[in-house]
């Protein structure tokens, strides 16, 4: 499945690409271009192959939606039982498809693509590196190159996860979070040959709240108590020690005289009420983010199987009748 935003100029070439590695090792496939909102002649070249060609089909969307979105319709109209995804700018090199497969087939559910020599300006390679480092860290899944528009998977990894927004660049980490087990192998990364690039610097700081928040779903998805709750207790914790405090000098000035001041003016009454307040605050979104969780959650499996035993898969069948 390949995005297309604009690409008129890279669709031929790619298109005959992908035909003669197929042809050279015998793959069957099909070929799915999702036309993300184009203005150029990127979807009359998509209809034309698909009439020339029935391996080919094409999605036209009404507007820009963004790569995720693109990409999820590719998963919707996928018919085949591994998925691979690249970009139509001719920078993923078809030639890397046999490899893939190799890798996968090695017992692998995804195989991510890693530059390994990235023909980008600096001003894209040092920052995905620290992109790439922080990933790890939040994680714990180590890849060299998350942002890697060229991966396959299995249909089963499509079918369990789902990506909105930019969570595309994670699909490696939300796998391996459903315990599907992800590698990855160095690819041949080319120069752009035509157009320009649709991500600029904006990107790395959407990328990092998007990391948060695939941090937040892997982690705490389906128990959002455990997070907040910690969160609203440390803060309830602090707030009470110091109101605590606050007392207790007020208690030793105006009924002991020890004359310690008043407490009104002391920023120490303003930090502890305010984190008091956010205390009790985080604790009530977390009850009402696990009551959103336990009604929206009921017909998502908190699970992943890999395989069943046929009497396993006989009984399942017949509680379903």
């Amino acid at each position: 499945m390949i995005p297309v935003l604009n690409e008129s100029e890279s669709l031929p070439q790619l298109y005959q690409e992908i035909c003669e590695t197929s042809q050279q090792h015998q793959i069957d496939l099909e070929i799915i271009f999702i036309d993300d909102g184009s203005k150029d002649a990127s979807w009359e070249l998509i209809s034309q192959l698909a009439k020339q060609d029935d391996r080919v089909s094409g999605i036209r969307f009404r507007r820009n939606f963004a790569k995720a979105a693109a990409l999820t319709a590719g998963m919707r109209a996928a018919r085949g039982s591994v998925i691979m995804m690249m970009d139509a700018d001719l920078q993923d090199n078809p030639k890397e498809i046999p490899r893939f497969l190799d890798k996968l087939n090695e017992g692998y559910d995804v195989v991510n693509g890693w530059k390994e020599r990235r023909l980008d300006p600096w001003h894209k390679v040092y920052p995905s590196k620290v992109f790439n480092w922080m990933i790890w860290k939040l994680t714990g899944l180590k890849l060299h190159d998350h942002n890697c528009g060229f991966k396959l998977f299995r249909k089963e990894v499509a079918a369990e996860i789902r990506i909105y927004g930019e969570l595309h660049r994670f699909i490696a980490v939300l796998a391996d979070a459903r315990g599907f087990k992800v590698t990855e192998i160095p690819v041949h990364h080319r120069e752009r040959q035509h157009g320009y690039s649709k991500y600029g610097m904006r990107r790395f700081l959407r990328g990092f709240l998007d990391l948060l928040t695939v941090r937040f779903l892997t982690g705490y998805g389906q128990r959002p108590q455990h997070m907040l709750g910690a969160i609203g207790l440390t803060c309830l914790s602090l707030g009470f020690l110091g109101l605590g405090y606050l007392g207790v000098v007020w208690i030793l000035t105006n009924l002991f005289g020890l004359g310690l001041g008043p407490i009104g003016n002391r920023p120490l009454l303003a930090y502890s009420v305010a984190a008091t307040i956010l205390g009790a605050q985080a604790i009530s979104l977390g009850l009402l983010a696990e009551l959103i969780v336990a009604y929206t959650g009921r017909h998502q499996d908190t699970y992943s199987i890999s395989e069943r035993t046929e009497t396993a898969s006989q009984n399942e069948q017949e509680i379903i009748v």
